[in-house]
């Protein structure tokens, strides 16, 4: 039981990163951690500039 648990938390792992659902606060934690005194936008803010930046830059995003 013990190994399907950690299956299930390793597949869920790669699944959220994958998908950059944890993207928000691995940016929170960068600038709290480099930048403590910069302001940290809410997260509706942050994806919005991500998306934003994408758009500008596709680099070599398929679509």
């Amino acid at each position: 039981m013990a190994g399907l648990r950690r299956g299930w938390a390793a597949l869920r792992w790669f699944v959220t990163s994958l998908m950059g659902d944890t993207a928000y606060a691995t940016y929170v934690d960068h600038q709290r951690r480099v930048h403590p005194d910069a302001p940290v936008p809410d997260e509706r803010t942050f994806w919005r500039e991500r998306f934003a930046e994408q758009d500008r830059t596709p680099g070599s995003r398929c679509c």
